[in-house]
């Protein structure tokens, strides 16, 4: 498979690059950006991070994206789809995710950057079903999930196993879809 490159009508989703790494440690050093994260990201946390997606595209050939808004700017986050690096029930799975930028925020980015990374994940990478979580009272990742198509089954929420038991942010909710219904629903779209 060549190198995933997505395209939407507003949207590029790319390999994350060198000249990426200022705007992406920033969104992560926000707090507003990782309320629902254990903690803001120094520069050398998220470059570490940066060498995992890395490790993790020349892995498996997918990821988290760099996500650019061409004409607006050249990095409003990353999207993709990437492997839980933890164990739980739902697990292995193929996780779909985003965080964008403070000043993106609204503007239907994770939407339409979301919806590229499942079409990728059912159509070129031919999987059955693509989850996602958020912490429960992560209502704008809910919503994303929700406008996905996205289902919840309450009897799917779980501790995340990386968070001390009495940690404020241990309980997630997960959201479920299977390439059956994500075909019904580009069907019916269409």
């Amino acid at each position: 498979m060549d190198e995933p490159i997505l395209r939407t009508e507003r949207l590029l989703l790319r390999r994350l690059g060198p000249g990426d790494v200022d705007a992406f440690a920033a969104m992560n050093a926000d707090p507003e950006v990782m309320h629902y994260f254990e903690k803001p990201l120094d520069r050398s946390e998220t470059e570490a991070m940066i060498t995992r997606i890395d490790r993790h595209f020349a892995r498996h050939r997918f990821g988290w994206f760099a996500v650019e808004a061409p004409g607006v700017a050249p990095f409003v986050g990353f999207v993709g789809i990437s492997y839980p690096r933890f164990h739980a029930h739902f697990t292995p799975a193929v996780e779909v995710g985003w965080r964008l930028a403070r000043p993106f925020w609204g503007m239907g980015y994770a939407t339409e950057a979301g919806r590229a990374s499942i079409d990728f994940a059912f159509d070129r990478l031919c999987l059955d079903e693509v989850v996602s979580m958020a912490v429960a009272d992560n209502e704008r990742s809910t919503r994303v999930m929700a406008r996905l198509g996205m289902m919840r089954r309450s009897e799917d929420d779980f501790g995340h196993p990386k968070l001390p038991f009495d940690h404020s942010l241990r309980r997630h909710v997960l959201y479920r879809i299977s390439k059956e219904n994500w075909v019904r629903q580009r069907s019916q779209a269409s």
